[in-house]
């Protein structure tokens, strides 16, 4: 054993405000500390809390990381800070590993692990303080602890102390969160620290780049990137840091710095431990280092005197489509340029090449969102609902889940089986809670096991929970064998954390998730309530008749006819377990439909574009493609389909309006697939009814017969309704019309059948139902809104009511109205003169005939009475004889 390293503790800045941190946890038992990066708050922090330094009382200590790279590294830091090895005094425990032991003081662990732990011990047993350390990030993981660390404060251990550790987070939120209610909150604890200039180099591409969506990112962006690079390392001596939004990212900038003149390394959470503590150890080489976000903070990479920022990061969203969170491309926030600059200055003076331009940085959100607002909720509904707050009203969490998103969490919670539909736990989903996946996962993972046999299960889980590489191909069996004969990195993560899940799922957690009876006595559903009950309630299927083999994980033959067996079945039926939304049916050679109701295609290349059926793991769309381009996915038979996805199974009638037409059959459907249809020849009439009015809505109301009479009154009576108001009724918005529908398509819209029978509805007729006639307004509709007005020379001209938000229109020949001073008026409103010449061609337009007849009418008449010189053009028109008439037939 090595003596502490004194001289590397005392040069640790955040050693200044440690006597204010103690005496705040003494007062108030929770505060906030803030410190810059290097100031060793990770470090430091928990080793005088827990008396291992500084001669105060021994007390256990957790420190939660919101990354397992983050989490070894903090244990190694302070183990050698200490001159020991990890797992004696500093241990960590990260998903399937543990270093630690009894002796172990100050334990490192993810926020994950220390979630799990809550649930099977809401005392926290022998921990006296806990640190969340890097909350500015606001990972959900993290929020749930708090809250639940707040809620353990209250109600069992007021003496429990915590902590709120961040280099850049909102002190004053989390003061108030860490405060409970208290006046002034959690007390807040800042520590300077030693930063050294870091220059910015402003670097945008010389083209523009395509904006990231979903998880791609334009190749001419990464391009840049590593053009980026060797500039950077043209310019700058020191080593490199890049960031980059992901694995493939790396990947791909590293194929692009062959030749350089450093050592490429790429670090994220999913590199080999020996990776990791290679970039994080110092080198006598010059290196390049590819990071993902895991290297924002909590690290400190030596050596690093540039950093190269590409600007993007990978945020969580929800797929819908998928039934799963999901990631995506984003732009960086300024909070997050800020921490990777600072990279740059830990050791000495650096520099960060920033990939945009100045203009686009004051364009940037502040901050990243919380991962409660936008991410896929079922996980955190789980963990709520094991902790007895289904609804997290009770909860201290810096920001409230979504309404909406709880409620399509709670969906999917019911319908694994994980709560009951007033939200309530059950023992399964207590026990899928502490699996550490996904609850879709956890349910293909626990039913799974009792079809195929843990092994399997285990396996196919863990390639669903962590997606192979793209070269792995699209086939899910294929790529399970690969995956069990490879031996790359990949392949080995696979391993270890299929071996975990199988462990897992040996141990009983509650009956499995029950299914429909078979197709035939399967009665009609009513609604997702059904669903829900049967998911919870009803006895568990028999999965192992699907032909996935036996449990003891052996290949067995099909039963059935077109059914699959061996790794086949197996890869299907649990892929289909974990998203029974994504089952899907060929349409043709490579088009399939899925029960979500989303289409769905396989590449050119696939080997499965010919199966009739298919349990879709992985898919995505572009903004503008109608169908889903499937990526991962395994061949299934229609009887596991409906074995996995019982709870979508219902029978009943359909009519609705198809094709222009109303369509009546009886069908047995897997949510969209129809996979039994025949005609229906006496439909419920009210069925009938409500498709004849979505017809009207999606068609329109041209269905019905409309005679130029019938439009003419519709403009009149939507003319009265715009100037009057009142008793006149809305007819001009379709949509107005249908939502009275009573009152003026009936009888006839009832006794309709087919889109024939809309047709004979003589849609003036009807409208005339809905005049005013109680109030006796009924009767001045001509008196109103004339169809018709008389003009000086004896004509009665059809007036135009059809403009939308003008005036009347009354289209007539100049001449006639010689003599007329003021414009006739319409319910009050002047109506728009259109004025013709003698072979009715327009002339001019006006709304006041009386200032027309002094200035207007001389340059007409000017132009007109030589081009028909046999009409009257009289120098006074308002006192001129109207007429019809040439001059020469007024002479006889």
């Amino acid at each position: 054993m090595t003596a502490i390293r004194q001289a590397e503790l005392d040069a640790l800045p955040v050693r200044e405000a440690l006597p204010e941190l103690v005496s705040a946890l003494d007062g108030h038992g929770a505060a906030v500390l803030c410190a810059p990066p290097g100031t060793g708050k990770t470090t430091l922090v928990p080793l005088v809390l827990a008396g291992l330094v500084g001669g105060g009382p021994r007390r256990r200590v957790v420190v939660a990381e919101p990354r397992r790279i983050a989490a070894r590294a903090a244990a190694r830091r302070m183990a050698w800070l200490l001159g020991e090895q990890v797992g004696g005094s500093v241990g960590f425990t990260v998903r399937g590993e543990r270093v630690a032991g009894p002796g172990t003081v100050v334990e490192v662990v993810t926020t994950g692990v220390l979630l799990q732990r809550l649930q099977r011990d809401q005392e926290l047993s022998g921990v006296d303080v806990v640190i969340l350390d890097e909350c500015h990030e606001r990972h959900l993981d993290a929020d749930t602890v708090a809250a639940f660390l707040l809620d353990v404060r209250e109600t069992l251990r007021p003496e429990l102390r915590l902590v709120a550790a961040s280099a850049t987070t909102d002190a004053a939120g989390w003061a108030r969160v860490l405060g409970h209610g208290r006046p002034g909150g959690a007390p807040v604890v800042t520590a300077s620290g030693v930063s050294y200039p870091v220059e910015t180099v402003w670097a945008p591409p010389a083209r523009p780049v395509r904006p990231p969506h979903g998880m791609r990112v334009d190749p001419a962006q990464l391009t840049h990137v590593a053009s980026v690079v060797r500039r950077a390392l043209a310019e700058r001596s020191g080593d490199v840091l890049c960031f980059l939004p992901g694995v493939g990212e790396l990947a791909r900038v590293a194929g692009q710095l062959g030749g350089v003149d450093a050592e490429v390394l790429q670090i994220h959470g999913r590199a080999p431990a020996a990776v990791q503590d290679a970039a994080l150890a110092p080198s006598a080489h010059r290196r390049v280092i590819l990071a993902t976000a895991v290297a924002e903070s909590s690290l400190t990479v030596p050596g690093v005197r540039v950093v190269v920022d590409s600007g993007l990061a990978r945020e969580p969203r929800v797929d819908h489509a998928r039934g799963l969170g999901a990631l995506a491309t984003v732009r960086a926030s300024r909070a997050a340029g800020r921490q990777r600059a600072g990279r740059a200055g830990r050791e000495a003076p650096g520099a960060v090449y920033r990939c945009w331009s100045q203009a686009e940085d004051g364009r940037l959100p502040a901050f990243p969102s919380p991962e409660i607002r936008i991410a896929d909720l079922a996980q955190f509904a789980l963990q709520a609902a094991c902790w007895g707050d289904p609804d997290a009203a009770g909860l201290a969490l810096p920001d409230p889940p979504p309404a909406g998103a709880m409620a399509a969490a709670r969906e999917v919670l019911v319908a694994v089986g994980a709560v009951t539909p007033d939200g309530r736990a059950t023992p399964r989903g207590v026990g899928m809670s502490r699996l550490g996946l996904h609850p879709r996962l956890a349910r293909a993972l626990l039913d799974g096991a009792a079809a195929v046999g843990p092994r399997r299960a285990a396996e196919l889980v863990a390639l669903l929970s962590e997606e192979p590489p793209r070269e792995y191909g699209d086939d899910l069996a294929a790529a399970w064998r690969r995956a069990r004969a490879g031996g790359d990195a990949y392949a080995t993560r696979w391993r270890a954390e299929a071996t975990r899940l199988r462990r897992s799922a040996a141990t009983p957690v509650g009956p499995s998730t029950p299914t429909l009876p078979e197709p035939e006595a399967a009665a009609p559903l009513p609604g997702r309530e059904a669903a829900s009950r049967r998911a919870v309630g009803a006895p568990a299927p028999d999965l192992r008749a699907c032909g996935a083999g036996g449990a003891d994980g052996s290949a067995a033959p099909a039963t059935a006819a077109g059914a699959v067996s061996g790794d086949d079945a197996a890869a299907g039926l649990v892929a289909a377990l974990a998203f029974p939304e994504r089952v899907a049916k060929a349409k043709g050679e490579g088009a399939f439909l899925m029960a979500s109701g989303t289409a769905a295609e396989l590449g050119d290349g696939s080997r499965l574009r010919s199966a009739p059926w298919l349990a879709v793991a992985v898919a995505d769309r572009g903004p503008h493609s109608a169908s889903a381009r499937v990526r991962l996915c395994a061949v299934l038979d229609e009887e596991t389909a409906r074995a996995a996805a019982a709870h979508l199974l219902a029978s009943g009638d359909e009519v609705r309006w198809e094709d222009g037409d109303v369509a009546a059959r009886a069908t047995h459907r897997l949510g969209a697939i129809a996979l039994a249809v025949r005609p229906l020849k006496n439909p419920d009439p009210a069925l009938v009814r409500a498709a004849l009015l979505e017809g009207l809505r999606s068609d329109g109301l041209g269905l019905l017969r409309w005679t130029p009479d019938a439009r003419a009154l519709r403009a009149r009576l939507g003319f009265l309704h715009r100037t009057l108001g009142g008793a006149w009724p809305d007819v001009a918005d379709d949509g107005a019309l249908l939502a009275r529908a009573d009152d003026w398509l009936e009888p006839e819209l009832s006794r309709a059948r087919r889109r024939a029978d809309l047709a004979r509805i003589d849609a003036g007729q009807a409208l005339n139902r809905l005049l005013p006639w109680a109030t006796g307004e009924a009767a001045r509709l001509d008196e109103l809104a004339p169809e018709r007005i008389e003009v000086p020379s004896g004509s009665r001209i059809r007036l135009d009511y059809s403009a939308e938000h003008g005036q009347p229109v009354l289209a007539v020949k100049l001449q006639e109205l010689f003599g007329l001073a003021e414009t006739p008026r319409v319910a009050g409103v002047p109506v728009l003169v259109h004025l013709l010449s003698p072979a009715g061609r327009p002339a001019a337009v006006t709304a006041d005939l009386a200032s027309f007849w002094q200035g207007g009418y001389l340059a007409v008449r000017a132009e007109l009475r030589g081009r028909y010189p046999k009409h009257p053009w009289p120098q006074d028109p308002a006192t001129a004889e109207p007429t019809r008439h040439t001059n020469a037939r007024l002479r006889r």
